[in-house]
């Protein structure tokens, strides 16, 4: 151990100047744009955390261990990851530069070994939870390989700790009887704008504590306990234990000499510490001052080395921001940098010779030596850690026969009639949902499933003989995982889920559902699980106005526009129940793609990437008019491809409806009613906004890059639409949704549409107080039509 410790304190010291050396040279020596604003890196943020990393990543860690790296902390990340062969030079130099290594770790856009995008602070923290529960779920399975269950750890900041989702995490892992996971606060008691509450470590352990996890408080270093041990020392330690943080942050700021001066001013007239304090120099007692729990390889490792169960554990490390370097302490420093004479100062104190900057080992004479303890680092030795899965077959759409039905009931008995089979699909499927499991239609899937617990619980009701038409069975063998009423928390399990593919080397079908107007109560932890490239379903359900007796609360406007701006997820709404069952078998296949980024030159859409997928359903039961032949090639296709003509325009068409969604009986009747004075009615049924709206945008791209033939799935719809015809868009959500589309050929537009929160109330009243019912519909076409004919006559 004490040779492995000089190993690890010539490391530290390495991945100090690296990562300070990363952030000077994209501030102040690669070159710059006009105009450019300051690139930034957080110096002092690495500082405080480069002692935690060393001891991980060079001691404590083994292969099957994942963890997400506090944000501020990626140059240190980035280094360490350099220093072993898996990042490049060229990256380092590019550091927060178009194409270089990520100002936040990110495992889509570094080539490092990134187990968690971390950059929305307290997202990644809380999925390292979420991952040891997905951990936990395959461990349970039959089918899943025999693999070691790793640690998922967290290196967190302290100012993290004020993301309340963080806090919902806690609860739901206690739910969850959470074991495997370990976070690391780097308490260096500094944020962004200042110095941190005292006494913030005693709410931070009680809190932890009350839910069941381990605390370990590293707030001296060895130096420390040594010096507490000489006379004077017990004196020395409360004062240390009993300093505000802002004044142990000036003073660290200040140094040796002003030490010296407030601990004699304070404690100088006890002739033993007076003692303890002359023995040493300016320098040994800042070192001495500096050398809190977090800093100290020694303290690190023993208290990392002690822990031998799977109790989840905090580990509050006390640090110092901007350790080591000339920003230490001061306020300032989050966003601080050094400057040039600064670095030139840090750079002779590190001793690193000058044009030797990026060199791994610059400063280490015994180079075999280090190179030797590098190649038998644990968690390194096998390589990169990330898994692959292979595909899982869809038995097909799943059709089904109900002559009225809601798109919501529909999703509930599609999963059902899997649930009864025996295909892998089904196996592989994890359902979950925030306390709306029976309301969304999942019963029948959890009935036949169970919920997954680790350890066996039985129904009580159905124990005790209580009529109920859920059986809440939990076991090892279970498919739902039923969550609180947390929607962030839904979407962190759904990310984990989403890549154990890669994270733990088994297939999952994650499938959520959510109320359709919560969706936005988790849409930091949805688009943070996107990033990632997690791949899972998301089911918004009810949704619209048409939740009409539920009131203005639970109703959705915007969400539409969500599914159709969020990255990595695609959105659709069908009306129609063999919609619906073509679009869950294509997702099921969707989930998993992993291909090329070319986009398919049909839609020029980039189908063979992947991604999740959002459906927004809706209770109200539609009437199912067998709207095509359900093994119509072409009929399939324009459903998944986002639209179809439900009814073809004529060559004289006046008038297009395109609806999305469940208000098709008011478009179909709206047409009718048309069509007894307009010719050609054309009517537009439309599954997927999002899709024609990528594939219009894409193919525009397209043809400016020289692909002339380059056309979307829209524009062969409206290709033949003669130029005067009046297009009326009509859907139970923001009007935007799909007023876009008379620019797709330059059409007169009236899009229909909800802008405003909506109350109580039937179906019918509200759809005619927003003006999305068929009346309306024929008004806004006799409206436009005759503002067509005024514009004729006035020519």
């Amino acid at each position: 151990m004490p040779r492995e410790l000089d190993h690890l304190k010539i490391l530290e010291q390495r991945l100090l100047w690296l990562s300070a050396w990363m952030v000077h040279n994209a501030n102040h020596l690669r070159p710059k744009g006009e105009g450019d604003v300051k690139v930034g890196g957080h110096q002092a943020s690495c500082a405080s955390m480069v002692s935690i990393m060393t001891a991980l990543y060079f001691h404590t860690l083994r292969p099957e261990d994942r963890v997400a790296v506090k944000p501020h902390a990626s140059p240190v990340f980035h280094a360490m990851q350099y220093m072993m062969g898996n990042q490049s030079l060229e990256k380092l130099k590019g550091f927060r530069g178009y194409g270089g290594a990520q100002s936040y770790p990110s495992r889509t856009k570094d080539v490092d070994d990134v187990d968690f995008s971390t950059g929305s602070v307290g997202l990644g923290v809380a999925e390292t939870a979420f991952a040891s529960v997905v951990q936990d779920y395959l461990a349970a399975k039959d089918w899943a390989a025999d693999r070691p269950l790793g640690r998922m750890m967290a290196l967190v900041g302290d100012a993290e700790l004020d993301e309340g989702n963080v806090y919902e995490c806690l609860q739901e892992g206690w739910k969850h009887e959470l074991r495997n996971t370990w976070w690391i606060i780097d308490y260096n008691r500094q944020s962004l704008d200042g110095v941190v509450h005292e006494g913030l470590w005693e709410k931070i352990e009680s809190i932890f504590k009350a839910f069941g996890w381990r605390v370990v408080v590293l707030r001296h270093g060895a130096l420390q306990r040594a010096a507490f041990e000489e006379p004077g020392g017990e004196a020395l330690k409360r004062w240390i234990q009993s300093c505000p943080n802002a004044d142990y942050s000036a003073l660290t700021y200040q140094g040796g000499a002003a030490w010296r001066g407030r601990l004699m001013d304070d404690l100088g007239d006890q002739g033993d510490v007076t003692a303890l304090l002359s023995k040493r120099s300016d320098e040994q007692l800042s070192a001495l001052m500096n050398n809190l729990g977090g800093q100290c390889l020694e303290t690190l490792t023993e208290a990392f080395d002690s822990i031998t169960d799977d109790r989840p554990t905090v580990f509050l490390a006390y640090t110092i921001k901007g350790w080591g370097t000339p920003l230490a302490g001061h306020k300032d420093n989050h966003a601080g940098l050094m400057n040039p004479a600064q670095m030139a100062d840090f750079q002779q104190h590190m001793g690193v010779p000058e044009g030797e900057e990026w060199e791994t080992l610059a400063t280490v004479e015994d180079k075999d030596g280090m190179n030797a303890f590098l190649g038998k680092v644990p968690f390194f030795e096998a390589g990169p850690r990330r898994f692959t899965a292979p595909k899982v077959e869809s038995p097909g759409p799943v059709f089904l026969d109900d002559r009225s039905l809601s798109t919501q009931a529909g999703f509930g008995k599609i999963l059902d009639a899997l649930a009864k089979g025996d295909s892998e699909i089904a196996d592989r499927i994890l359902t979950a949902s925030p306390d709306v499991t029976s309301s969304t239609n999942l019963g029948p899937w959890v009935n036949r499933r169970s919920l997954f617990a680790r350890t066996e619980k039985e129904d009580t009701f159905r124990q005790q003989r209580i009529p109920s038409t859920q059986k809440w069975q939990f076991s090892p063998a279970g498919q739902h995982i039923e969550l609180g009423i947390a929607e962030m928390n839904l979407f962190l399990l759904l990310g984990a889920a989403g890549l154990s593919h890669s994270l733990f080397g088994e297939r999952l079908i994650p499938i959520g559902t959510v109320y359709d107007p919560f969706v936005a109560r988790g849409l930091d932890a949805l688009n943070y699980a996107c990033y990632q490239d997690a791949r899972f379903m998301i089911v918004g359900t009810p949704s619209g106005v048409t939740l009409a007796p539920e009131g203005g609360a639970h109703q959705s406007i915007g969400a539409q526009l969500i599914g159709m701006s969020q990255d990595g997820l695609v959105s659709f709404e069908p009306a129609y129940l063999d919609e619906l069952s073509i679009i869950m078998d294509w997702s099921f296949d969707y989930l998993q793609r992993s291909g090329e980024n070319d986009p398919d030159e049909r839609t020029w859409l980039r189908d063979e990437t992947g991604g999740s997928v959002y459906l927004r359903l809706t209770t109200r039961p539609l009437e199912q008019l067998g709207v095509k032949a359900r093994d119509d090639a072409d009929f399939r296709r324009g459903v998944v491809d986002g639209g179809y003509w439900l009814r073809e325009p004529g060559p004289n068409c006046e008038v297009v409806i395109a609806y999305q969604g469940c208000v098709a009986p008011e478009a179909i009747e709206a047409a009718g009613r048309i069509g007894n004075d307009r010719r050609d009615i054309g009517v537009l049924a439309i599954t997927s906004a999002d899709r024609l709206n990528s594939g219009w945008t894409a193919a525009r791209r397209a043809r400016a890059r020289g692909h002339q033939e380059a056309t979307s799935q829209i524009e062969r719809l409206m290709a033949d639409v003669p130029r005067d015809a009046t297009l009326i868009t009509v859907t139970d959500g923001h009007p935007a949704t799909l007023a876009w589309i008379g620019s797709v050929m330059g059409h007169q537009t009236a899009p229909l549409g909800v802008e405003h929160f909506g109350q109580t109330g039937t179906i019918g009243d509200l759809y005619r107080h927003f003006m999305i019912d068929a009346d309306a519909i024929v008004a806004a076409a006799n409206y436009l039509s005759a503002g067509r004919r005024i514009g004729l006559s006035m020519r």
